[in-house]
């Protein structure tokens, strides 16, 4: 297994490099906001960002567990870090005016920061909707909608001045449905997600129409999906969920750095092209439609050790599932190969109890 994580690890590097080695000379020069910067998923597309040339302002509300790289940040010549909340207008405004004074133009916008059910119904993050409460749905919506719509308002100002920028607007998975010849249905609501996704399907639909109004401007908006990612709350999660009796955690997620190659993209973007705007992209199928590996290629295997573990168990059972990019089908294979593999568990621990 180590020599498997080692090579993954290598492929993983090589297709980072390559990414900012084809986008990296379109970025020179240019400057990024990225909110939610501080960890996980917004601290690595801040960094590639960065290794590509490109100036970061990196906001977020916390900088806990992350003082180090803040302070890195600080003494960079071509990074700033912020402590702001995007659902208040005085730290926005700040941080508006402080990214102007000193990089003087904004050309990417990344907005990352949110509230996930795992944060609001810490640690398993799942609650039934009729069991959740009003003010659940008001902080999730002040967050992931209001609160990027702030964000937007105002860095959309020097992209509108200077008739080029793009914007990108991180959702999820779980707002996607699907039809096999008749109704549509949802693709995942059994992961019991509300608020979250009710607020990512809402900024999703906010993606396609704020696109359509910007296209005119020079200006992409489009909304990014990732994969099921160890990002910053994962370990809390996971091993909560193997405490309560649930198992593993679903199946191995993917490292944050699976972003980049699609990120970097969408930020490259050329001025004096048409945009590509008004997408929906899920990464690891965009990765694999453009040469930056298959699903299993961006598998994290630095997980903690008890969290592993879960992991390779379930995986040497794991039903032969996969094709050609994403494992899916118009339901969620994942889930049905995820079931069972769990129940395969289940019958050789019942065996060996009765042995």
């Amino acid at each position: 297994m180590t020599e498997i994580a080692e090579e993954l690890r290598r492929r993983q590097r090589a297709h980072v490099e390559a990414a900012i080695g084809r986008f990296g000379p379109s970025l020179e020069g240019r400057v990024a906001v990225v909110t939610g910067a501080a960890r996980g998923i917004g601290r690595s597309m801040a960094d590639g960002l960065l290794r590509s040339g490109a100036a970061v302002v990196s906001a977020d509300k916390t900088w806990g567990g992350s003082e180090e790289y803040r302070k890195a940040l600080e003494h960079g010549q071509h990074s700033m870090p912020f402590d702001a909340d995007i659902t208040e207008d005085t730290d926005l405004d700040r941080l508006y005016d402080a990214t102007m004074e000193r990089f003087g133009r904004v050309d990417i916008l990344v907005n990352n920061a949110g509230l996930v059910s795992e944060t609001l119904f810490a640690p398993l993050g799942h609650v039934k909707l009729l069991d959740t409460k009003d003010s659940d749905w008001e902080a999730m919506f002040k967050v992931n909608v209001f609160g990027t719509i702030k964000v937007t308002r105002r860095f959309v100002r020097p992209m509108l001045e200077s008739g080029s920028g793009s914007i990108m607007n991180i959702v999820s998975s779980g707002v996607l449905m699907t039809s096999n010849g008749g109704a549509y249905y949802g693709a995942r609501p059994w992961t019991t997600e509300m608020p979250y996704q009710a607020t990512k399907s809402a900024l999703t639909t906010a993606t396609f129409y704020l696109a359509q109004e910007l296209f005119n401007e020079g200006i992409a908006v489009n909304a990014i999906m990732p994969g099921h990612t160890r990002a910053s709350w994962f370990d809390a999660t996971a091993r909560a969920f193997t405490e309560s009796g649930g198992g593993v955690y679903f199946m191995r997620p993917l490292v944050c750095e699976h972003m980049l190659p699609l990120v970097l993209f969408l930020a490259a973007q050329p001025a004096e092209k048409p945009p590509v705007t008004g997408r929906l992209f899920h990464t690891p199928d965009w990765n694999y439609d453009h040469g930056y590996g298959d699903y299993r290629t961006w598998y994290d295997h630095d997980v903690p050790a008890e969290v592993e573990e879960g992991y390779q168990r379930l995986e040497s059972v794991l039903p032969k599932f996969w094709r050609a990019g994403l494992g899916r089908a118009p339901f969620d294979a994942e889930r049905v190969a995820f079931a069972a593999a769990m129940d395969k568990l289940e019958l050789l621990a019942s065996r060996d109890d009765e042995s």
